[in-house]
């Protein structure tokens, strides 16, 4: 009937046509529900959720804390690496939603487990991923349509048999991915957080606050396509799991593993000098000191703050959740990793350096790391994939005969072999907090090694990764000092 009003030639004239057009808006308006309201309009769809742990181990069940706006959600299981492995499949589960307190940021979200899921005795060690999905179709009686929403929750499966397959321990930098995460509000950073206020402390117990993609994954995809198996844990397992560190001869940092509690430290210093090793492909490393709390649920760093931290009144300043390098903390990240932020910076981020490439320029060739790149002293590397940035760590230097050394000055071992080196420089608002910050200081992108023990490596650059798979002589390092230090 619609159809036959409005092409028929008696409404060929525009006033006839309105007429009519206008007369059947108001018959559909009789035929509406009467008392239609906002009520009657869609909710916004979503699905979130958290892992109980950060880690488990096969045999083990692993908790997912969901809220949702679905009556029933989906969820995929799989393990990211170089390929996607799917593990397991749940559908139709039911859905609730529940309320975000105030304090998630902080305190986490207290939702109550919503399922559990074995971890399987086949599921390898990495890194997985459940993704959350739900489905509905709509409002009631208006914006009717086929809705989506979808979420990660992210977790890692250590190994069954640690060290059995393997002699190559990989930590995820889980503590940097949480200090990021302004899901509730807030974060360790002002930029991203509510009103540009800056946090203290963040739980892990709320959704999101994941930066696998960035680095990491990149490096876990070469390596096992180049054949490498790698067993995974997270920053925490470093504390709460020491006796993990037992079972491997080298022990990875990639990307940018910023925040570092005490007992890391402690742990991983002690695993070097009874002979293990460590290889930091990262950058900005061991920067902040941090404490776990609720037993490696939430942690806290007063950063530029450090005043305001309780242990900041007793004196007792091992602990102070501030940098590294403070000069009340006096555990200087150099001392571990070889280098360290405040004689590093930035190169291609915050302004700095932002048209010059970013390269390594070869210092020492005949060194055994860079056997088979055919690099000679003073040729470049890395450029086309700028693997040198965005943040990246460095050590004070003296040069003699036109080679680096490092002055010891800074805590960094005089043992310290200096490979290669890039200019990088911090920016002011990120260095001038800090009364013993030498305004205006160009450092550099350090990479090199020492032994303590065993032998420490250091890329010096959170982007190492970038170049992996695609320039030859990354390649090459990087699997001269996997096949070197796992043996």
């Amino acid at each position: 009937m619609k159809s036959h009003l409005l092409s028929s030639t008696s409404c060929s004239s525009p006033t006839r046509r309105t007429v009519l057009v206008a007369a059947l808006v108001g018959a559909c308006a009789l035929l509406a529900p009467r008392g239609a309201s906002a009520q009657d309009e869609p909710r916004p769809l979503y699905v979130e959720g958290y892992a109980g742990q950060l880690s488990y181990a096969p045999g083990e069940e692993a908790a997912f804390h969901v809220s949702t706006s679905a009556v029933r959600f989906a969820v995929e299981i799989a393990r990211i690496g170089a390929t996607r492995e799917v593990v397991w499949k749940g559908n139709d589960l039911a859905g609730k939603e529940h309320p975000v307190p105030e304090n998630a940021s902080s305190h986490g979200c207290g939702w109550p487990v919503t399922f559990k899921v074995p971890v399987g005795a086949t599921w390898k060690s990495g890194y997985y991923v459940a993704t959350l999905r739900a489905q509905d179709g709509g409002g009631r009686y208006v914006q009717r349509g086929r809705r989506t929403a979808e979420s990660d929750v992210h977790f890692v499966v250590r190994s069954a048999h640690p060290g059995r397959d393997t002699k190559i321990l990989l930590q995820l930098a889980t503590n940097t991915y949480n200090a990021y995460n302004n899901w509730g509000g807030f974060s360790l950073y002002a930029y991203n957080g509510r009103g540009k206020n800056q946090g203290s402390r963040v739980s892990f117990h709320r959704p999101g606050g994941s930066l696998f993609s960035r680095w990491e994954q990149q490096f876990v995809a070469w390596a096992e396509r180049s054949g490498y198996i790698l067993d995974f844990a997270v920053n925490s397992d470093l504390e709460f799991r020491p006796d993990l560190l037992n079972h491997y001869k080298l022990v990875l940092s990639v990307g940018h593993d910023e925040y570092w509690s005490a007992p890391m430290r402690d742990h991983l210093e002690a695993f070097i000098g009874r002979g293990g090793n460590a290889a930091f492909f990262s950058g900005n490393s061991v920067c902040w000191q941090v404490r776990s709390e609720d037993d490696g649920h939430a942690l806290v760093c007063w950063k530029q703050n450090y005043h305001q931290d309780p242990v900041y009144a007793t004196g007792q300043y091992a602990t102070l959740t501030s940098l590294w390098s403070h000069h009340l903390i006096k555990r200087p990240e150099n001392t571990l990793t070889g280098v360290g932020f405040l004689w590093g910076g930035y190169r291609k981020s915050h302004g700095q350096f932002m048209d010059e490439p970013a390269e390594f320029t070869v210092h020492r060739p005949e060194h055994w790391v860079f056997a088979g790149t055919d690099l000679k002293r003073g040729a470049t590397f890395g450029g086309k994939d700028t693997i040198v940035g965005y943040e990246c760590d460095g050590c004070e230097l003296t040069w003699r005969d036109g080679l680096p050394y490092p002055t010891g000055n800074d805590g960094t071992p005089k043992n310290l072999t200096v490979l290669s080196t890039c200019p990088v420089r911090w920016h002011p608002n990120d260095a001038e907090w800090y009364e013993k910050w030498e305004k205006g200081r160009t450092g550099n992108a350090v990479m090199g090694l020492y032994e303590r023990g065993g032998t420490v490596f250091t890329a010096g650059t959170t982007d190492w990764s970038h170049g992996l798979g695609k320039d030859a002589t990354v390649d090459r390092i990087t699997r001269n000092i996997l096949d070197r230090l796992a043996k």
